[in-house]
């Protein structure tokens, strides 16, 4: 695998079809070896999940969204939330991503956990975000978040992802 360069990354946002839509500001957004994802939402988990082998007892806990401010602010207090972001991906056969928290996250004390980017999803993600900082964290809707990496796999998949998040919430 090889992580995809500035350059490749805008060659692929500007294709067809884009690598990544609902960008606010692509130049902006794309950095030399990422391209950083914004915020659309943020939710409160509310009750229990579950997870199993073959996903029959998969179970989600609910969520609720919170309110921005009139300016746009989210005071978050300590504690694990969801976020969902702006921006919708378009994951080729022949690419995988995964994402890291902008520096200036972990340097306020607040860390984004992910998942992978499977060749194949189509979608809008969401993660989960942890404020560890016992002063919480103030957060701006359309704050950029995180760092999607894409890699180039050795070889395309024969199938991409074809699971039940493919093109969820778009």
């Amino acid at each position: 695998m090889s992580l995809l360069s500035r350059k490749e990354l805008r060659e692929r946002i500007l294709g067809k079809p884009p690598l990544i839509e609902n960008m606010i500001d692509i130049e902006t957004q794309l950095q030399p070896n990422s391209v950083e994802m914004t915020l659309q939402r943020v939710e409160v988990l509310e009750g229990t999940g579950a997870i199993d082998f073959d996903n029959n007892e998969r179970k989600l806990p609910s969520s609720r969204p919170l309110e921005f401010d009139g300016n746009d602010w989210i005071f978050l207090h300590p504690g694990t939330y969801k976020v969902i972001f702006n921006e919708i991906v378009n994951i080729p056969k022949d690419l995988a991503a995964i994402a890291r928290p902008r520096s200036s996250m972990l340097r306020c004390g607040v860390n984004i956990g992910t998942a992978v980017w499977d060749a194949g999803y189509r979608g809008r993600s969401e993660s989960m975000l942890v404020v560890y900082n016992p002063g919480g964290f103030k957060l701006r809707k359309n704050a950029r978040i995180i760092q999607l990496l894409f890699y180039k796999l050795h070889t395309e998949v024969e199938e991409g992802y074809n699971g039940q998040y493919q093109y969820e919430n778009i």
